[in-house]
């Protein structure tokens, strides 16, 4: 079952600046995809368009659909109920005084009682590691707490597809470590738009270059990422975790 299906989309900005040119893609259910590219290749505005937040330039006719549901405004509850987007900046998506706030916001949109909000939350924050911290202010929290609280968030809404805009910037090794063990953990479609490379090797089953708004090239992870002409080309480094790889 395609869980995001995306046809001729195309994008500009309103300084007339097009991020986004023809794209096509396919996304199965429970794929894990990396999109990776240089600076400026378009990896956000493709996923702002994943749940609405960038209405497409088309006339009115739909480009992406999630689900087979067409991502136009009548379907615009549901489409964001089933696909959980992480933005770059933790602070973006933080605005309540409380964490415990701050994860129920979701499930509260959806008109569910007090009380399974509250079991959402409770779940939610246990996955991400931070039990007990419900009555804490996420402006006190390092940077990969404020993450964490983030995709409790995100998880708390039980989405079926997960839209991850640079999920390891500003972690330390140990964050890092933190959110791929977690990543692992959870059962959805991810779509994971990043610089990480090490993280799309050890995540990702597919990778997705983008680089002036188009698709450069979209294969294996491994594959992708081994292709040292191809990595340098689009402004990318074969990984380390690639470089002491031996092929058997």
């Amino acid at each position: 079952m395609l869980a995001v299906e995306v046809k001729n989309l195309g994008f500009r900005y309103e300084d007339r600046h097009v991020a986004l040119r023809d794209i096509t893609l396919a996304i199965g259910e429970g794929e894990s995809v990396g999109l990776i590219g240089p600076n400026g290749a378009g990896k956000s505005t493709f996923l702002l368009h994943l749940n609405g937040i960038l209405p497409e330039d088309a006339k009115g006719e739909a480009a992406v659909w999630i689900y087979g549901v067409p991502v136009i405004k009548p379907h615009l509850p549901r489409i964001r109920r089933d696909v959980g987007l992480l933005f770059q900046d933790p602070e973006d998506q933080l605005f309540c005084p409380t964490i415990f706030e701050d994860v129920a916001f979701g499930p509260r949109q959806f008109g569910l009682g007090e009380k399974d909000v509250e079991g959402l939350v409770r779940e939610a924050l246990a996955k991400v590691d931070l039990q007990g911290f419900e009555r804490r202010s996420p402006h006190h929290l390092s940077s990969g707490e404020k993450q964490r609280v983030c995709l409790a968030g995100l998880l708390a809404c039980r989405p079926r597809i997960l839209a991850l805009d640079e999920p390891t910037r500003g972690l330390d090794p140990r964050g890092k470590r933190l959110l791929k063990t977690l990543l692992r953990t959870i059962e959805a479609t991810k779509i994971i738009a990043t610089h990480d490379l090490e993280l799309v090797a050890e995540l990702c089953t597919r990778a997705v270059v983008m680089d002036e708004g188009t698709i450069a090239a979209d294969g294996p992870a491994l594959t992708i990422l081994a292709d040292e002409v191809l990595m340098l080309k689009h402004g990318l480094e074969k990984p380390h975790i690639l470089r002491h790889s031996h092929p058997h």
